[in-house]
């Protein structure tokens, strides 16, 4: 039996440039689409104020909160859009994945995943801000 959410990089297509795929196929389930996840503490407040790993890892944190919340996992995930202020983090960006990607998802391959550098976020101490697809089983 096919798998329901498979990510898919296309014969022809020139190789990822991280740890992502070119594309999701869903089968079937319920798409949605998670707002962007700051670094925001169970007290609403800023967590890891200039500390782009403890934010990186914040925003993981609530994704898989968002996602419970939906009865939905990290497997459910179709497509991450990441928002980073710094271009100096995308290095710090991609290393923290290698790490932390393996132990939500298993092995590779990853969802499709957009970077962006911005000016800034919703608050300036905000250093990334990561939103989701998602097709839940039901």
């Amino acid at each position: 039996m096919p798998k329901r959410i498979e990510y898919v990089n296309p014969k022809g297509a020139c190789p990822p440039q991280g740890l992502y795929s070119h594309a999701t196929r869903v089968r079937a389930g319920t798409l949605y689409f998670v707002a962007g996840q700051l670094a925001v503490d169970q007290d609403g407040n800023v967590a890891g104020k200039h500390d782009f790993s403890r934010q990186f890892h914040q925003v993981f944190e609530n994704l898989e909160a968002v996602l419970k919340g939906i009865g939905a996992g990290f497997a459910d995930v179709v497509k991450f859009t990441t928002y980073l202020v710094h271009s100096q983090d995308i290095h710090h960006f991609m290393t923290l994945r290698e790490v932390y990607f393996p132990k939500i998802f298993g092995g590779q391959p990853y969802p499709p995943n957009t970077l962006l550098i911005v000016d800034r976020l919703v608050k300036e101490d905000f250093l990334i801000e990561v939103e989701a697809i998602v097709a839940s089983a039901d």
